[in-house]
């Protein structure tokens, strides 16, 4: 099979085009330039691209880059500033999968007449669902499972991606890259969003964010008293849930229950506060088609969150075993059956 690697310049993506070669694919290396700005650094830096060409070169596959920065700024970095403006929290890395990495790069690849495109996620696809489906599972690795992020995608991305570390644990996947003596087989994993840079001075996302909306001071409302007990310097970069920077008083915490850029006004709580039965979704997907109402699955807030029983009803789900902590609007819920996804929505 001719197959597209997205060789993002991390140690998942090198194992994954070595084990496709293994396997006797014809394999092409392709890496995504996606950011050149200030913080040009995680998985879309110069840097990256140097480790990834390194790699392929030791492979003896040719590499490509393809400069996606236009689509990257519309689909992701706008949208990621203007839900703060709106007191939202996205969630930019599952819109980067959304838009760049499963659409654009797959449907590039398929021009170029390729015939699936691969990448390191650490997630499994399965090819027996009913009609031959293909199905979406949690990696073999619990603790690196990145599914959580693919839970945007259908069967029609599907039928085209492989994930061939998905079987492998972590420790494999480094174990493998050392053997074959590729250059990022010690390569940290990267963890922060790729477009905020760090530096001296205000925080990065208070930078990144400040360069690009108007910030505004906060008053923060106690719920239960309807009094101001303290102040915010920017109200867009509160998140619901947050206790940190909140303050505190002699009857306890204080966290988030709501953003209202438009007051300026962050309303604050106890934890107990933040308890909800169960969560509105919108921009609901599915991934081979939508279930009923009233099915029950796991809902999972976050990358490693725990994931909650659920029934899902009209315009989201509802928690089965007793209230839960708040999500943050804007944030993904995927959506599960056992390991399986089967869909997922954002929070409203």
């Amino acid at each position: 099979m001719r197959v597209l690697v997205g060789l993002s310049g991390g140690v998942d993506s090198s194992v994954a085009a070595a084990l496709l070669l293994e396997e006797g694919h014809d394999v092409v290396a392709a890496t995504m330039k996606l950011w050149g700005g200030e913080g040009d650094s995680g998985c879309c830096s110069v840097g990256d691209v140097d480790d990834a060409r390194r790699v392929a070169a030791r492979l003896g596959i040719d590499h490509h880059v393809f400069n996606f920065a236009e689509e990257f700024e519309q689909r992701v970095v706008a949208p990621y500033a203007e839900a703060h403006a709106l007191g939202r929290t996205p969630n930019p890395c599952i819109e980067c999968n959304r838009h760049l990495k499963f659409r654009r790069f797959l449907d590039r690849a398929v021009r170029l007449g390729f015939e699936a495109v691969a990448t390191g996620h650490h997630a499994r696809i399965a090819n027996d669902g009913p009609g031959g489906l293909p199905r979406l599972l949690r990696g073999h690795d619990a603790a690196k499972d990145q599914s959580y992020v693919l839970s945007m995608l259908t069967v029609r991305e599907l039928a085209r991606v492989l994930l061939p570390v998905g079987e492998l644990t972590k420790h494999e996947v480094r174990a493998r890259a050392a053997a074959l003596g590729l250059p990022t087989a010690a390569k940290p994993d990267s963890q922060e969003v790729c477009f905020v840079a760090a530096g001296p001075g205000q925080g990065p996302r208070e930078r990144f964010l400040g360069e690009r909306i108007e910030l505004h001071p906060g008053r923060l409302v106690d719920r239960a008293t309807g009094s101001v007990v303290g102040t915010v310097p920017a109200v867009e970069l509160v998140t619901v849930g947050q206790r940190r920077g909140l303050g505190a008083s002699a009857s306890g915490r204080r966290y988030a229950l709501d953003v209202d850029p438009a007051s300026a006004t962050v309303m604050v709580g106890s934890e107990d506060d933040l308890l909800t039965e169960g969560v509105e979704l919108t921009e609901r997907t599915w991934v081979a088609g939508p279930l009923p109402v009233g099915a029950v699955v796991l809902a999972q807030a976050s990358a490693h969150g725990r994931p909650r029983p659920a029934r899902l009803t009209d315009t989201g789900v509802c928690y089965l075993e007793g209230p839960d902590r708040r999500v943050a609007p804007g944030q993904t819920i995927a959506l599960y059956a056992g390991d399986e996804v089967v869909g997922s929505g954002t929070a409203a």
